[in-house]
């Protein structure tokens, strides 16, 4: 989910999740990388949509509950 290996963390998502808006529901419009914990858990625990879509808010998911924002900083800065 997170790039080619178990053990690398693929660049290109962390520039879609700073660069990626919600395409629906109550968030629509928000940037992914800023959609709430508490949305992210509740998507999770419903199901995730298919396709990248879902990959992407896994991704956030996962790096939100891990406390690994940081890794996103950077690809913020860049992206201004």
């Amino acid at each position: 989910m997170f790039g080619t290996s178990d053990s690398h963390l693929d660049p290109k998502l962390l520039v879609d999740l700073v660069s990626q808006r919600m395409p629906f529901g109550r968030y629509q419009g928000r940037l992914l990388c800023d959609l709430p914990e508490p949305y992210l858990v509740w998507f999770n625990q419903k199901g995730l949509p298919e396709g990248k879509i879902g990959i992407l808010l896994g991704a956030i998911y996962e790096i939100k509950l891990n406390g690994l924002e940081y890794l996103l900083e950077p690809v913020k800065k860049l992206r201004r």
